[in-house]
């Protein structure tokens, strides 16, 4: 998004030309001694660009060159550099199980294959569960002596994503039939029709059902998006229809009674992180809303319109009430002019809200906020939360039970406003 530049990193060092039959061995040592005038110099501006990024202070230079590339691998680790230029450097050492996609222009054979196969291939989450390695030279062979070398001869299929036509149609193997995309959208519009939800889904067995059969199509539809064929047959609006009962039902069996103590039931698996990867964006939210206005539509009317897209993103529905306050306070002004008014407005009002009631360090508790959405981390591990805390003894048994208050308000202020694109000025 242009609003949201790429943050590129590049690092490469000295390597003798070891390359035996246009094959790659080793991996180039963090030493820029050997490096030509040209390739320094290059080098040299592209670290400047990183210092420039973010504050730090590197060079070719022997210490600081080694410093930098243990910069970089932390940065990768912590998500804050998009894409990452090596040249023959990052094989061994490094586990960053945040990355998702390797492209590969170099000859490479045996170890070294599966050592740059794996930078990618480890597993994160739900989302995450293997690595894309994109190929601009044909590796296709030297994979399979590969995997033959280091295990089982027959481990191809076992290690590799099958095709795209499995994952869509389903495909039998050892006598048992697996679902495919298609299958599970056919299911799921015929067992579970939206229109008639309140009759079909009636009681824990029938919810349970729904739930695994969600989960199912989701795991399927995160593979099936990483082929460029893949286009989703279930219409837009009837996702979010689905996605919207889905979270209710998460929220339902998350907050149990008293006297059931179990969160979640072993055999009830919500795929929470999927659902992330669906996301009704706010600029989806204010176009719509753009729409509808053009079409006569009240501002009422545009909430009842509005209210399956919000309830179906998991990270709109905190949001709710803020959206359709907005909604309820439109004039004739422009959509996204109002809003930006309206956001900047609500993220003072609120925070001020807090500091007010709970006698904050005002100073403190705007640069926390700052920080923490600018960052997009809400972290409490640090000082910074105490030095927004009122006066008070550190033995006061009451300074235990406001500390956990103010993070509480804090964290549902951060919830509330950090992926808005906004953020609070220092005061």
């Amino acid at each position: 998004e242009s609003e949201k530049p790429l943050k590129i990193a590049l690092i490469y060092s000295y390597g003798a030309n070891d390359e035996v039959g246009d094959f790659v061995e080793d991996e180039n040592s963090d030493d820029t001694d050997g490096l030509s005038v040209s390739d320094r110099d290059f080098l040299e501006n592209a670290i400047n660009d990183y210092n420039l990024m973010f504050h730090t202070n590197y060079d070719t230079s022997s210490d600081r060159f080694q410093n930098y590339y243990k910069d970089v691998s932390m940065r990768m680790k912590n998500q804050q550099i998009d894409i990452l230029i090596v040249v023959n450097m990052f094989l061994t050492g490094f586990d960053a199980t945040t990355l998702n996609t390797l492209w590969v222009d170099k000859n490479l054979k045996y170890h070294g294959l599966l050592q740059a196969y794996s930078r990618t291939n480890r597993i994160l989450n739900s989302i995450k569960t293997f690595g894309n390695i994109v190929c601009f030279r044909n590796l296709e062979t030297a994979t399979d002596d590969a995997l033959a070398l280091f295990s089982d001869k027959t481990a191809g299929g076992i290690i590799l994503l099958k095709r795209y036509k499995d994952y869509f149609y389903g495909f039998d193997e050892n006598g048992r039939h697996f679902e495919g995309y298609e299958e599970i959208v056919n299911r799921l519009l015929k067992e579970f029709p939206i229109d008639d939800w309140y009759e079909k889904v009636v009681g824990e067995k029938a919810e349970k059902t729904f739930i695994r059969l969600m989960g199912a199509l989701l795991k399927l539809r995160n593979i099936l998006t990483c082929f460029d064929e893949f286009e989703d047959i279930l219409p837009e609006i009837t996702m979010q229809d689905y996605l919207s009962k889905y979270n209710d039902l998460y929220d339902k069996y998350r907050h149990r009674n008293d006297d059931d103590k179990e969160i979640i039931n072993d055999d009830v698996v919500f795929e929470i992180e999927l659902v992330k990867q669906i996301e009704v964006n706010i600029d989806y939210i204010l176009t719509v809303i753009a729409n509808k206005r053009r079409e006569g539509a009240t501002n009422k009317e545009i909430v009842a319109s509005l209210r399956s897209a919000l309830n179906s993103s998991f990270a709109l529905r905190s949001k709710v009430k803020l959206i359709e306050n907005f909604i309820s306070t439109l004039g004739t002004d422009d959509v996204r002019e109002s809003w930006e008014t309206y956001i900047n407005q609500k993220i003072v009002d609120d925070l001020e809200e807090i500091i007010q009631s709970e006698n904050l360090n005002a100073t403190e508790t705007y640069q926390f906020t700052h920080d923490s959405l600018e960052n997009g981390r809400f972290d409490t591990s640090g000082t910074a939360i105490n030095r927004i805390l009122p006066p008070m003894s550190r033995f006061s048994k009451d300074r235990s039970t406001v500390k956990e208050r103010v993070i509480e308000k804090l964290r549902e202020f951060f919830d509330r406003f950090w992926d808005l694109g906004i953020n609070v000025k220092g005061k």
